[in-house]
């Protein structure tokens, strides 16, 4: 299975923050937000992972390049302008070939990914 991580959006509710970064990378406990949720990914065996990219995108490539040190195979799909999340899945579908799992880029959660 795959993961899709919606890291598009420009963060306007967290202002200032995100007027120099993308709120994937906002740091929380030291790492930045889609960090964590990679390696939690990466805990439930989800190891090839799509992330959307629009606002900010090369940031997020130049910050978490191909995966390697989370220990995800990661790709992108860039948005030339921002779509949501129905058009971002929709641009990602020729890289979504099996069954799959969407996860927003901003949500930090435990939740069990095998139940």
């Amino acid at each position: 299975m795959k993961a899709v991580v919606m890291a598009g959006g420009e963060g306007s509710r967290l202002r200032p923050l995100t007027s120099s970064m993308p709120k994937p990378l906002v740091p929380v406990a030291g790492r930045p937000i889609m960090e964590h949720i990679l390696l939690h990914l990466r805990r439930h065996q989800l190891r090839d992972v799509v992330a959307t990219v629009q606002y900010m995108g090369a940031s997020i490539r130049n910050y978490f390049g191909d995966g390697s040190e989370q220990g995800v195979a990661l790709t992108y799909s860039v948005e030339d302008s921002p779509l949501g999340t129905a058009g971002s899945v929709m641009l990602a579908r020729a890289q979504l070939n099996e069954t799959f799992v969407v996860i927003s880029g901003d949500s930090l959660t435990d939740i069990d990914l095998g139940a």
